[in-house]
């Protein structure tokens, strides 16, 4: 590494300049909304084969938007090689936890423990990349977090499930967090920054959509299909919006100003995730809901105006 460009590292682009924040907002509201699709999906259908539905639709969407950018989707051998294992942490274990996650959490519990995101992404950008957390970085954090455990623990009085419940459910969660911390350190190697994310995403859609095809066939069975409109509706908004413009965002603020501080959309992806549940699910905010909401997004701002140590 050349010292401009470990210099480029270390002073990263201001979490607050327009061509971050806009991404950063874009990606945090759409997320913010797919927890309440998600819901849905698992009604009626196998959570496997939900995921593969996403997943292969977003992969088509996710190639002809390659090809409108002029983007070759040929990424070599050593590129799809790597596409797989993006494809098999973020689009096949991730999401399989997250959905069947939501089979005995609710979306608010399991959207709240995803905020804990930034943690393991910031620790393992730290043991792979020696990535500089600075003090107001932590101090931010620290806040953060203590806000994001007001909420999980106003949401973990409210569900309606059993204890035994809620602990494999906080399992899965925590299984799906991991997988998705290493699909998201995974953008900081060379060869994510080389490829074009578009092309590299394209591949790990479709290879991660089949591999929860083969998942789904083994552990549900043959393919189940709900013709209702508001399932194939939700499923196209997750693969296209939830997915398609999303996620080359993400991935590219990752590349931008690290993992840890990208995790920053998750810690806000829960409040926004209940304010849409109180306009559509009627849901009633807390003394201890708005306390957690309000230090989420204090820590969010503070660690976002932290200049990353050298």
């Amino acid at each position: 590494m050349t010292e401009a460009q470990a210099t480029s590292r270390d002073h990263g682009p201001s979490l607050l300049t327009p061509g971050v924040l806009v991404p950063f907002i874009i990606v945090t509201v759409i997320w913010g909304s797919t927890w309440l699709v998600i819901r849905d999906q698992v009604s009626a259908v196998p959570a496997s084969w939900s995921v593969a539905y996403r997943f292969l639709l977003a992969s088509v969407a996710m190639a002809i938007l390659a090809r409108a950018r002029g983007l070759s989707l040929w990424i070599g051998g050593r590129g799809i090689a790597f596409a797989a294992c993006l494809g098999a942490s973020q689009f096949m274990l991730n999401f399989n936890f997250v959905y069947r996650a939501e089979m005995v959490l609710t979306s608010g519990v399991v959207a709240v423990f995803y905020a804990l995101l930034l943690i393991p992404n910031s620790l393992l950008a730290w043991l792979t990349f020696r990535q500089p957390v600075s003090r107001n970085f932590i101090i931010g954090s620290v806040i953060a977090v203590t806000g994001v455990v007001l909420l999980f623990l106003r949401e973990y009085r409210y569900a309606d499930v059993a204890p035994g419940a809620v602990l494999e459910g906080i399992a899965l969660c925590f299984c799906g967090l991991m997988a998705a911390s290493v699909s998201n350190v995974m953008q900081g190697t060379p060869i994510a920054r080389r490829l074009p994310i578009i092309s590299v995403l394209a591949w790990a859609m479709l290879l991660g959509g089949l591999m929860d095809s083969a998942l789904a066939w083994i552990v549900a069975g043959p393919p189940v299909f709900d013709t209702r409109l508001g399932y194939i509706a939700g499923i196209a908004y997750l693969a296209v919006a939830g997915s398609v413009v999303t996620f080359p965002l993400y991935f590219r603020l990752i590349q931008q100003i690290g993992a840890g501080r990208a995790a920053y959309t998750g810690v806000l992806t829960p409040v926004i995730a209940m304010l849409l549940s109180t306009l559509f699910e009627g849901y009633r905010w807390s003394t201890l809901a708005v306390v957690g909401a309000l230090l989420s997004v204090a820590g969010m701002v503070i660690a976002m105006r932290a200049k990353p140590s050298r």
